[in-house]
């Protein structure tokens, strides 16, 4: 069976975030097991390391990332939006080579957040918009989901 699905890495248990943690879902965990979804996490795929300062979308959101009006910048200053636009590149590519139409995506992330991400203040607050990943893949014809969707 070839698999249909993209998920989140974390959500399917990968100890990948930027904390060194994971975020499994139980759905997401038997789709992986079962073959029909694969797991990638596009701030890995765009060489971030585990654990990695947290970073956050600052002028926008991923769509505004993708057109070059907003920035990726980790909690020490340093801008990330390259790393970030290789892993969205890197989740699409994989989804072209799988032909792959449907993604389940960590809401909240600034690569895979569906329906909302962080304000860019690092202050916990939060703002609806896409993240990265999850708006080049929406953008290329891609149904992203969030896990919350799936509850």
């Amino acid at each position: 069976m070839r698999p249909r699905i993209l998920v989140s890495a974390c959500l399917a248990g990968e100890c990948v975030r930027y904390d060194g943690g994971a975020k499994p879902h139980p759905r997401v965990l038997a789709w992986v097991r079962a073959g029909k979804a694969i797991p990638l996490c596009p701030e890995v795929a765009g060489g971030l390391a585990v654990p990695r300062p947290r970073a956050e979308i600052q002028g926008g959101d991923g769509k505004d990332v993708l057109k070059g009006r907003a920035r990726v910048i980790d909690g020490r200053g340093q801008d990330q939006t390259q790393a970030f636009l290789t892993g969205a590149h890197a989740a699409l590519r994989l989804c072209r080579e799988k032909r792959i139409r449907l993604a389940v995506l960590k809401d909240k992330s600034p690569s895979c957040g569906v329906h909302c991400i962080a304000q860019g203040r690092f202050d916990g607050s939060l703002r609806a918009g896409m993240g990265v990943t999850a708006a080049l893949l929406a953008r290329a014809g891609v149904h992203v989901l969030a896990e919350t969707d799936l509850d």
